[in-house]
């Protein structure tokens, strides 16, 4: 089924599609639970390995200055006028309106009804109105807004819990309200305490100055709901030594980031310090050992900023805080999982979006250069000053957004200035461990067809059943689609999860074989796949039988998607059932208008809202 650009072109025979193809990939990640990249094998005795070793690395407390604190009047009045004003005009909006209450019955809301958003949306604001005081009190640097900063923190001190309601089930008397007798865990947790150790860190003798209490209460909550359960518990989930069934993922770096900040800014007595630290890289390395060595990222480039990102500040924050003697920026792995968000950029703000992954994302221009200047990757570098073009007002607080991303993008914003800024929109791009391929007609341009197609498993993270699924973009413009996941609910991560439709095969760009959608678990996965790609095609080819329940009774299925560049993208199913029982159905999803007039021919119209676009033909 010839996929065509306008105007058309010829169908292309299908016996073109029998050429030789290159070794086969197969489909088993290449994992390395031994790496230790930042704890080592024993047996090296290297930095890193040991608490004194560590404690001998990290410079004394108080020394390490990621960004300048308030006090530092020559730094925050050398921002951009318009930024000082924009920040200190945000604050002066936060001063006056009373500190919300987060209810208990909305918290609840979670186990009676399955909504999980309207407690964190109450959250969110809460925490982005401190951000935005604390912003603009550095700012201004004037003292005008303390007070209210203070009510802030005394509000945040006085929540019975900073975590999420769908997250409270890590606690031992489960989900429902939180027991405050046994603190627990999770991505809020971490979070606010981060945001309240950076709070400590930019306003100190400020705040001392209100009252000496505000911070010794500050140390004391940060210490009993999240630094001392992270010392003291080894049982938490995202830690990786008892996944309890969850696979791991963007939680474990995120609050390693989180912990890292906060131990290394309140921390006081250096060896409980350095104990944080080598706690906190031995979790790291149980996320970074079950990476594949592609550097894919399987829950999608809108996951990565919480996931190969939350990495790099954790890495970041370490290598600051022992004045670059903790360092494993120069590992090929580590420069491989922050290329991935360059990978799988389609154009302007899409991405491939396979998983539960958004088809529009933002990564975070700033933290993007950070990435390629550690690295040493000018190309990535110069991608993240290119995407900084889509979040230019540095001052927004985007919900949920960490103080510990914005400031650092405050004072990068001049630096980034003077450098170049480029989209490379590289012509393929190929990761054999998720067995993920990108393809477009012509680097450089979103000019033309664009393919991507993934084989990989049915038990990723945020899995969709959707092996052997492809997208399809034509000049920079969502073609056939992945149409992503739904808002998140009580039931998205439960057993039923398969239940809702935008998880299914037959919500994919894939085959209904037999009357039988696809199944989940691991072992529903690609087998004998190909790839190869030259200046003329780029063609990815696997068996989809394994994919479905036996009761699909397929023998074999080969499917392969070809991009011959400037003329068509072709997909061939080639398959033996053992038994017929239905007859099979060919999915594709398309957000355009399609014109279904012309037997044999399915027209897709233009883009909606580009008149001006083309339209293809199926």
């Amino acid at each position: 089924m010839p996929l065509l650009g306008k105007p058309l072109f010829a169908p292309i025979g299908l016996t073109s599609l029998f050429f030789a193809l290159v070794a086969s990939l197969q489909a088993v990640p290449t994992l390395d639970p031994q790496r230790n990249l930042l704890s080592g094998p024993p047996e090296l005795h290297r930095l890193g390995e040991d608490i004194p070793g560590i404690e001998a690395a990290l410079l004394p407390h108080g020394q390490w200055s990621p960004f300048p604190r308030a006090a530092d009047r020559a730094a925050w009045e050398g921002l951009a006028p318009a930024t000082r004003t924009s920040l200190i005009t945000r604050g002066v909006e936060q001063i006056d309106p009373p500190w919300t209450v987060l209810p208990a019955t909305r918290f609840l809301d979670y186990v009676r009804n399955g909504d999980r958003s309207s407690y964190q949306t109450l959250l969110a604001a809460k925490r982005n109105r401190l951000v935005a005081l604390v912003l603009a009190e550095c700012a201004e640097g004037q003292g005008r807004f303390l007070d209210a900063i203070a009510d802030g923190l005394w509000a945040h001190y006085e929540e019975s819990f900073w975590g999420y309601p769908a997250h409270v089930f890590m606690q031992r008397a489960g989900s429902g309200l939180p027991d405050v007798t046994e603190p627990t865990v999770d991505l809020g947790v971490s979070e606010a305490a981060a945001l309240l150790a950076w709070v400590d860190y930019l306003l100190g003798p400020e705040l001392d100055s209100v009252s000496p209490l505000l911070r010794q209460r500050l140390r004391y909550e940060v210490e009993r709901r999240f630094l001392a359960p992270c010392l003291d518990r080894s049982d938490f989930w995202w830690m990786g030594w008892d996944t309890q069934g969850h696979p791991i993922n963007n939680w474990n770096p995120w609050i390693v980031a989180n912990w890292l900040s906060a131990a290394l800014v309140l921390e006081t007595d250096p060896l409980r310090r350095a104990r944080h630290v080598e706690k906190a890289q031995r979790v790291l390395d149980i996320f970074i050992n079950h990476y594949p060595a592609d550097g894919g990222c399987d829950e999608g480039p809108s996951y990565w900023g919480r996931a190969g990102a939350s990495m790099f500040e954790a890495l970041d924050w370490m290598y600051g805080a022992s004045g670059g003697r903790i360092d494993i920026f120069d590992r090929p792995l580590i420069a491989k999982m922050g290329r991935y968000i360059l990978t799988t950029h389609v154009g302007n703000q899409w991405y491939i979006n396979f998983a539960d992954a958004n088809a529009r994302s933002d990564p975070d221009g700033p933290l993007v250069y950070r990435y390629g200047k550690a690295t040493q990757d000018t190309e990535l570098a110069s991608f993240g000053v290119w995407l900084s073009r889509f979040n230019s007002d540095l001052t927004a607080i985007p919900r949920g957004g960490s103080i510990g991303r914005i400031i650092p993008a405050l004072f990068l914003a001049a630096e980034m200035a003077q450098q170049p800024a480029l989209d490379p929109l590289p012509l393929d791009g190929w990761l054999p461990d998720l067995q993920l391929m990108t393809a477009r007609d012509r680097a450089g341009t979103t000019e033309g067809l664009y393919l991507t197609a993934k084989g990989g498993h049915n038990d990723e993270s945020h899995n969709h059943n959707d092996v052997g699924s492809f997208i399809a973009y034509l000049d920079g413009n969502p073609l056939l689609i992945d149409v992503g996941p739904e808002a998140y609910t009580a039931k998205t991560f439960s057993a039923q999860r398969y239940e809702i439709w935008t998880m299914r095969s037959a919500w994919h760009n894939a085959p209904l074989v037999n009357g039988y959608e696809q199944a989940a678990g691991r072992e529903f996965a690609a087998q004998d796949v190909t790839y190869e790609a030259d200046a003329q095609q780029a063609t990815l080819s696997l068996d989809l039988r394994a994919a479905y329940p036996k009761a699909a009774a397929i023998k074999t299925w080969r499917r392969t998607l070809c991009l011959k560049r400037g003329q068509a993208l072709e997909l061939t199913d080639h398959y033996e059932l053992t038994e017929a029982k239905a007859p099979q159905a060919f999915h594709f999803l398309t957000n355009r208008a399609v014109d279904l007039k012309t037997p044999g021919t399915v027209h897709l119209g233009v883009f909606p809202g580009d008149a001006s676009g083309r339209g293809a033909s199926l």
